[in-house]
């Protein structure tokens, strides 16, 4: 059983920059793909990006594109969200997600993904 563990979470500043991290237990290459999700108080989870095994293909959100940078280290078994210009709206519970099987992070429907952390608090306040 995979487990994943986030962290980097923290209260910014409008316009500021954090960086998640979501180590594995195990090796990270034995998954399909890895993906960083959100929840929002009363909203329902969004994916936001996702990340193939190999790296070679990235998928986002279209509210963080050109924001966020999702990329991986095989050799540390950890996922990484570079987050910039952070806005309020993207104040939410970040989740660290994997797909067990081969996946070209086509989709974001949380049914797709097999394994979940227990997430990460980003707050973006002034």
């Amino acid at each position: 059983q995979l487990q994943l563990v986030e962290s980097g979470g923290d209260l910014v500043q409008p316009g500021g920059s954090l960086r998640l991290s979501c180590a594995t237990s195990g090796s990270i290459t034995a998954y399909g793909a890895i993906a960083w999700f959100r929840q929002a108080p009363d909203k329902e989870r969004e994916g936001v990006s996702c990340i193939t095994t190999t790296g070679a293909t990235t998928n986002y959100a279209d509210s963080v594109k050109g924001r966020f940078t999702i990329s991986r280290d095989n050799d540390k078994d950890t996922v990484y969200l570079q987050m910039n210009s952070l806005k309020p709206e993207d104040t939410a519970i970040y989740f660290c997600t994997a797909v067990r099987g081969a996946f070209s992070c086509s989709g974001f429907e949380p049914w797709l993904y097999d394994y979940w952390g227990q997430g990460t608090q980003v707050t973006v306040s002034s």
